[in-house]
């Protein structure tokens, strides 16, 4: 397990504190939509951190092709009808170039810096001249206003996902605590996270030779980048 990070819970945990089964539950919002929207029909997307394929299957559905990375073997065993490969973002190098790179899961978050540089840093690496880089933000209040819930309903049944807590930790690193409710089971994790302004986003983007393109949604947590040309 990495420092600073811990999950509790039936099956098996990934060394973020991840539950591979809670995730196999979890259903997919609208993040398949706002992908299909800001990238060309039928897209090579290399989706990095896919965990069990939430994002990857109604990708595929669209008609895109998938090439899913993630660190843990057990996520990957989900994933159907990508091709998969297991191993750590930030030391990616396929040798290729996608249409699209998508970094969702608010990873660009990642509490150590070295980390984040060496993920934005394998964006850049892998798009196609052309292409882009979809990146998901945390929300601007997401550590307020705590605690806070939400629920929802899966092929489990109803659910509740709850932010019980945001501490900070260490210059510019919280400590984020969170539970996952069904009617069977219980998780909780608990993983660091860097917020970052607009303008600390926007400056690790130009940091690794991207920069945006534009903001997707109106709370600005999805993002079309680019490369910096010239």
């Amino acid at each position: 397990m990495r420092a600073g990070h811990r999950g509790t819970g039936p099956g098996a945990i990934t060394p973020d504190g991840c539950a591979v089964e809670l995730y196999s539950r979890l259903p997919v919002g609208a993040e398949p939509e706002i992908i299909a929207g800001a990238v060309p029909t039928g897209a090579h997307i290399l989706e990095l951190g896919s965990g069990v394929g939430r994002m990857t299957h109604p990708l595929l559905e669209r008609g895109f092709t998938v090439t899913a990375v993630d660190e843990s073997a057990e996520m990957l065993e989900h994933v159907r009808g990508a091709r998969t490969i297991r191993g750590p973002i930030e030391d990616l190098d396929l040798g290729e170039t996608f249409d699209v790179v998508l970094l969702a899961s608010f990873l660009v978050h990642n509490a150590d810096l070295e980390v984040r540089r060496g993920m934005l840093r394998a964006c850049a690496r892998h798009v196609a001249e052309g292409g882009c880089v979809l990146i998901q933000r945390e929300g601007g209040g997401y550590h307020g206003d705590l605690p806070r819930e939400r629920t929802g309903r899966g092929d489990s049944g109803e659910f509740t996902v709850r932010i019980v807590s945001s501490e900070p930790v260490a210059e510019g690193v919280h400590s984020v605590h969170a539970e996952y409710e069904f009617p069977d089971a219980t998780w909780t994790q608990t993983f660091r996270s860097r917020p970052l302004t607009r303008e600390q986003f926007e400056e690790a983007l130009r940091e690794a030779g991207l920069r945006v393109d534009r903001y997707l949604t109106e709370d600005r947590t999805w993002v079309r980048a680019v490369p910096v040309t010239g």
